[in-house]
């Protein structure tokens, strides 16, 4: 989902203008002041009125999607702040501890629906999905990182935005499931929150050196230096103002990120794929586990692909589902979605690996 993100240099820049304005803001011309400082203020009647018209639309009193969001789960810390060498907080969510939970309602200054959403994803922790064989840890950044059990190691999909919570989410599976290496990485697509956190985890020496395959679909490297490069500057300043990483961590403030809860703020990462997905039906063996993939050019991402797992009757989409209603532009720049693309894709997955008709 998250391209072009490099939030700590920006939230400087941003935070000291902040502070030069923290008195009232410059001059607006004939208008009065400006404000330029995140202080914040309470609902409008107008503000009210919308979230009390979707929370009477909707049904709240449903809470099956909770059930969901916490079945499987096998460990939880009581407390989940991530910091670099440098002692600097990488990732928290403490902070969001002091005002959400699953039993609190939605405040008037929030719309109800992102309410669910961010108490929905404060159900963090290493999570089982299929039998003894295939976990996620979520609620550790932005994204999801799942760890596939093969005969002597971890092949993981999708390694976060940061190092750090990428090595802090490896360190919770081994303590848990007991320590074994990891044999693969696979990048999904060419968003920087499913590959940028890959040197937490793995390093190139293992990679040169065979003991490690990358893999991910084709243009993977090209699509990813187009986003995060070429366009990375604008978009990253546009990715600040998108998931409010300046806003205080309150119900006025940043209560929710779409996917997740924010964005890590470490510096992401990259190891060039070994192997890649060119095709869909292509198939794989790795570490005595059967891929096949679906290759879904032009969908969520400008590359991106979905993976069949037969012996698990097992589908890992990607992002090219998820529970949420996904945009098409992103506000941050990135290329924008085609529709119709996706939609046929996603047909195409239906009709390759969804239940035969009777």
């Amino acid at each position: 989902m998250l391209g072009g993100l490099v939030v700590a240099g920006i939230a400087t820049t941003l935070i000291a203008a902040c502070e030069d304005n923290a008195g009232g803001g410059s001059s607006g011309g004939d208008g009065g002041a400006v404000k330029t400082d995140n202080s914040v203020k309470g609902a409008t009647e107008a503000t009210k009125a919308a979230n009390k018209k979707v929370a009477d639309a909707l049904p709240f009193n449903d809470k099956s999607d909770f059930e969901d969001a916490r079945r499987g789960l096998l460990e939880r810390p009581d407390t989940l702040t991530i910091k670099n060498t440098n002692g600097d907080v990488i990732w928290d969510l403490e902070e969001y501890k002091k005002y959400i939970s699953a039993d609190k309602p939605a405040p008037d200054t929030v719309n109800p629906s992102l309410w669910r959403n961010a108490q929905l994803c404060m159900e963090y922790g290493l999570f089982e999905v299929v039998q003894d064989k295939i976990y996620q840890v979520r609620g550790y950044d932005l994204s999801n990182i799942t760890f596939i059990r093969g005969n002597t190691g971890w092949i993981v999909y999708d390694t976060l935005i940061s190092p750090e919570t990428a090595t802090a989410a490896l360190d919770l599976v081994n303590k848990k499931l007991g320590p074994r290496p990891i044999v693969a990485v696979l990048h999904s697509h060419s968003h920087v929150d499913h590959y940028g956190g890959v040197r937490g985890i793995i390093n190139q020496a293992d990679v040169d050196s065979g003991k490690v395959k990358v893999v991910a679909p084709a243009n993977f490297v090209e699509d990813a230096v187009s986003e995060n490069v070429i366009a990375g500057n604008a978009m990253g300043r546009r990715a600040v103002y998108m998931y409010g990483a300046l806003l205080p961590r309150n119900a006025e403030g940043g209560v929710n990120g779409g996917l997740g809860m924010t964005v890590s703020t470490g510096l992401p990462t990259l190891i060039l794929p070994t192997d890649l997905v060119t095709t869909s039906g292509q198939k794989m063996t790795i570490d005595g586990v059967d891929m096949e993939f679906q290759f879904t050019p032009g969908t969520e991402a400008p590359t991106e692909m979905n993976t069949y797992f037969p012996q698990f009757k097992a589908m890992w989409m990607a992002e090219n589902t998820t529970n949420t209603m996904h945009n098409l532009l992103t506000l941050r720049g990135a290329q924008v979605r085609d529709a119709r693309i996706w939609a046929k894709f996603l047909d195409d997955t239906i009709n390759t690996y969804g239940p035969t008709p009777t």
